[in-house]
């Protein structure tokens, strides 16, 4: 027999050794000793996992002092000295260890929960100042965003006014012809009662460590357009990704609503009317709700059609591990990647907190959050508890949406990316490294 054949018997034959060797062993060993060191090695197997996922889990820094500072112009055409940005999360989370260390959450927070009910959370987020926040994450978006904020500020301006100044007169500019803003549906029962609802809109730019000018691009814009502190750039001193802008940005936001939305406008803005029409019918008794927009309707038509084979399978196979991995309700939705989603006020707190993800599967992160958000009562039109219902409800809105060149996106390497830190999100969500804790 020649030495190589020799040699490849030995190779292949040396692990059938030693699957003979074990079954053999295994005849030999009692029944409760197998059962034994098999507990044993998948409670090691967990064991092991479990330190992994602790080392590999993404975990979000703190910010830095100038990250909690934003600049804008004044309305003399300079560049304001940095101002503090406006923080309901930092209220929030400092209310809700003090309720947490003195005694159980009373329903006084929630005025529309009865007695006797649960109530969601400790902590309450203080009053809107602004109908409508928009976020915007932007890392070297200086040639794509002059189409965007245009789009955007057009529709809000025509929409919701601009916020009312200090001396009670608005400071939407008249010139224009802009005309008084189209009223739009509102359920929501604080919003109603209150004598002075919120007006107006805001725009936080979350810079993220852009090498390019588009800060510079955002603040020129601000002048043609007097968005002087309407307009607000936040500038992230080291890159943190878009979850990581977008989570950030909607820790600071002030309005009733909150949405964010591409730098690209990939997604047509004023579908935003669709989007705050789908939260109000989702909306449970605590004013809680989200709504996204969805592309899962264009399938099949000329925007997708014309993507590449390779992007388009990629696409469908990414879907088809989100369903395996995500819990029900995420599971159903369609399209959890739309870069246009938003969320009440009294949804943010039940979120934003617990948000870890900074790369390009945050978005699946809000939405596992949202269901796993706590109960609430579910009430009738008349104001009677009916029920509970646990989790926030999700409304999928169908958008007009186009594709626009210049993506980031690697649609290979950052697909792999996806889909291995989405089985690292859902596995530290199962085993216990990410829970619902003040941290």
């Amino acid at each position: 027999m020649a030495p190589s054949s020799s040699l490849m018997l030995s190779i292949v034959g040396a692990p059938l050794q030693l699957v003979w060797f074990l079954y053999d062993a295994a005849a030999e060993t009692p029944t409760p000793t197998l059962f034994l060191i098999f507990v044993s090695f998948v409670a090691l197997a967990f064991a092991l996992i479990y330190i992994a996922l602790h080392v590999a889990a993404p975990k979000p820094r703190l910010p830095y002092p100038s990250e909690k500072t934003y600049i804008t112009t004044n309305p003399d055409g300079t560049v304001s000295k940095p101002r503090p940005l406006p923080c309901w999360y930092d209220r929030w989370h400092a209310e809700s260890r003090l309720k947490e260390q003195s005694s159980s959450p009373s329903n006084t927070s929630y005025p529309t929960i009865p007695a006797g009910f649960p109530v969601p959370d400790f902590g309450t987020v203080e009053p809107a100042e602004v109908e409508i926040s928009v976020v915007i994450p932007a890392y070297n978006e200086a040639e794509r965003l002059i189409p965007t904020l245009e789009e955007m500020v057009t529709y809000l301006d025509e929409n919701f006014g601009r916020p009312v100044t200090s001396t009670g007169s608005s400071s939407r500019p008249t010139s224009k012809g802009a005309g008084t803003p189209k009223p739009h549906r509102n359920v929501f029962k604080d919003a109603c009662a209150r004598r002075n609802p919120p007006t107006g809109y805001e725009i936080l730019l979350i810079n993220d460590g852009s090498t390019d000018r588009t800060v510079d691009v955002a603040l020129e814009f601000s002048r043609k357009h007097n968005l002087h502190d309407i307009l607000r750039i936040v500038t992230l001193e080291k890159n943190r990704g878009k979850g990581g802008g977008v989570t950030h940005g909607l820790r600071h936001v002030r309005g009733e609503y909150a949405v964010f939305a591409d730098a690209d406008g990939a997604s047509r803005f004023t579908d935003l009317g669709k989007l705050i029409e789908g939260c109000e019918d989702v909306v449970d008794g605590s004013n809680r709700g989200v709504a996204i927009g969805s592309r899962a309707h264009l399938v099949g038509s000329e925007a997708v059609v014309k993507r590449s084979a390779i992007r388009n399978f990629l696409m469908r196979s990414f879907h088809f591990v989100l369903m395996i991995l995500t819990p029900p309700a995420t599971s159903r939705i369609r399209d959890t990647q739309c870069g246009f989603k938003l969320f009440s006020r009294a949804a943010l707190p039940h979120i934003v907190p617990y948000m870890h993800t900074e790369g390009w599967i945050f978005d699946i992160e809000m939405l596992m959050l949202a269901e796993s958000a706590p109960a609430t009562p579910v009430l009738a039109s008349d104001g009677s508890v009916i029920g509970t219902s646990y989790g926030i409800k999700v409304a999928e809105v169908p958008i007009d949406w186009h594709e626009v060149g210049g993506s980031k996106v690697n649609i290979i390497t950052d697909s792999v990316k996806m889909a291995i830190g989405l089985a690292v999100l859902r596995a530290s969500w199962m085993l216990g490294v990410y829970r619902r804790r003040l941290a």
